[in-house]
């Protein structure tokens, strides 16, 4: 899988599994859309991604990485399906976290 791709399917994730733990919540705390502006954000960066710019590839990268750590809290104390939404969105920000660092490394061994 390419990066962009990765990144692509993280960030539809986050949005519509985000919006959904909104909506599905009784107190509907803002707190609760930290998940899909940051999707939106990552959406935002795929077409830079997709031309291979570094730089938003390393943004991309570290709000996915802070993302993937401010979901731990959420998941450990959640319950049913709400722990299934974020587990759903830990292992996609995971997975697109693998395809970056794989990508990373690729492109360091085909410049050496």
């Amino acid at each position: 899988m390419k990066p962009h791709t990765a990144n692509l399917i993280n960030a539809a994730i986050l949005i519509g599994l985000g919006i959904w733990g909104y909506l599905a919540s009784e107190t509907g705390s803002p707190t609760a859309l930290i998940a899909p502006v940051s999707g939106l954000i990552l959406l935002l960066m795929t077409p830079g991604i997709r031309k291979d710019n570094k730089v938003i590839a390393h943004i991309a990268v570290v709000l996915t990485l802070l993302l993937f750590i401010a979901l731990f809290m959420p998941f450990m104390a959640r319950e049913g399906l709400a722990k299934m939404r974020v587990g759903v969105m830990l292992l996609s920000c995971l997975t697109a976290l693998a395809v970056f660092i794989k990508s990373f490394i690729d492109a360091r061994k085909a410049k050496a």
